[in-house]
């Protein structure tokens, strides 16, 4: 079992998580049953999973987690690139959430791979 509050990319999400909330809060009221919560739900699934594969026992379990979290920004990510055509958030902060998930992905690749060579 880890402490998932210690592990960079578990800080790394929730931060996300925290502008993900902040940034759809700007977005029309119309949205709030649709995009809003779609974008909230996948991000806050990200350090989600990653806090309950640090809660499992095993190295596979663990591993199967993050690779949980991954489809999770995975899914974020295109909701980003529709709210962008949308023209919901502001250019820049679409770019700051669009490379921070793309940050998490490869963290969480680069974890998966090493979980998955010691395991």
């Amino acid at each position: 079992m880890r402490d998932f509050k210690q592990l960079k990319v578990w800080q790394k999400a929730h931060q996300l998580t925290l502008s993900v909330y902040k940034v759809t809060a700007a977005f029309p009221r119309a949205e709030l049953y649709g995009l809003v919560s779609q974008m909230r739900r996948s991000s806050a699934s990200i350090p989600t999973n990653i806090a309950e594969g640090c809660g499992r026992y095993s190295q596979a379990e663990l591993a199967r987690f993050f690779v949980i979290a991954a489809g999770s920004a995975s899914e974020l990510e295109y909701q980003l690139i529709l709210s962008r055509d949308l023209s919901f958030p502001e250019v820049s902060e679409y770019e700051n959430l669009a490379n921070d998930v793309v940050e998490i992905k490869k963290m969480l690749t680069s974890f998966i791979q090493r979980l998955k060579t010691d395991g």
